[in-house]
């Protein structure tokens, strides 16, 4: 493989880690946080298995680096302008219905994602979706499930979920650009091209909400950008909190 493809691949398993890693990061601001102890259980464990995704990526995104680089390298020591996630990963974390209105996006986009990677060419990340396939299936349920919930619930519950929706929707159009994937990727089966995601994604998401007496947002698309290292306000905190103790404690050993 040539150089230039090497780097798209680089920046392609980037894409996915920093999608994940910075998605536990804010799934987890909720434990101790949501409304019921045993929701507290659900999302450390929503939260986990994103880490988990995040760590196999990072690592996989090291070992393609020259020199290569450790997962650590890549979550602690990287600044903003090199983090490639998508802007709705790194949003300040709203209410609850606004969690789950974004969990719901994330889950459902990532089942469709995985559910194709499985195939990929490079095995490495072949492993890796055949795994991750099983975990965002259930995060896609656990959404569905308090989206149904809410949005069938009382009136109050009925408008915030549907605020949330609202607030979130701006940001779905920046998971299914194609521009970021090098289109040689997608030739050799190694990428997903995630356009080609959007219209199963569109048919799941408008049936839950459907059942949930909610409506599909038309809420036009937020600039995006975050693929090309462009972030929002709220990026800067984040990875403040993230990275915080890495970098006040180089080297450290737990």
């Amino acid at each position: 493989m040539s150089a230039p493809q090497d780097a798209a691949r680089v920046d392609y398993v980037l894409g996915l880690a920093d999608d994940a890693l910075l998605a536990a990061q804010r799934t987890g601001e909720w434990i101790a946080a949501s409304p019921q102890i045993e929701e507290d259980v659900a999302l450390s464990n929503i939260a986990l298995d994103l880490l988990g995704q995040a760590r196999s990526l990072l690592t996989y995104a090291g070992s393609l680096h020259d020199p290569v680089r450790t997962e650590d390298d890549l979550a602690y020591f990287r600044d903003e302008a090199e983090f490639r996630n998508v802007h709705l990963v790194e949003r300040e974390r709203g209410d609850f219905g606004v969690a789950m209105a974004r969990l719901l996006i994330l889950a459902t986009y990532h089942c469709e994602l995985y559910e194709r990677l499985q195939a990929s060419t490079d095995e490495t990340l072949a492993a890796v979706a055949a795994k991750a396939v099983k975990e965002v299936d259930y995060h896609r349920d656990h959404a569905t499930m308090w989206v149904l919930r809410l949005g069938d619930g009382t009136d109050e519950s009925h408008l915030r979920m549907q605020a949330g929706l609202d607030a979130e929707w701006a940001y779905v159009p920046e998971l299914f650009d194609p521009a970021y994937v090098d289109p040689r990727l997608v030739a050799d089966g190694v990428a997903v091209d995630p356009s080609t995601l959007l219209p199963a994604f569109d048919e799941r998401v408008a049936t839950v909400l459907g059942q949930a007496t909610l409506t599909v947002p038309t809420t036009p698309a937020a600039p995006g950008g975050g693929r090309r290292g462009e972030h929002t306000a709220a990026m800067a905190p984040l990875l403040a909190d993230l990275q915080g103790l890495a970098r006040q404690h180089p080297g450290a050993t737990w």
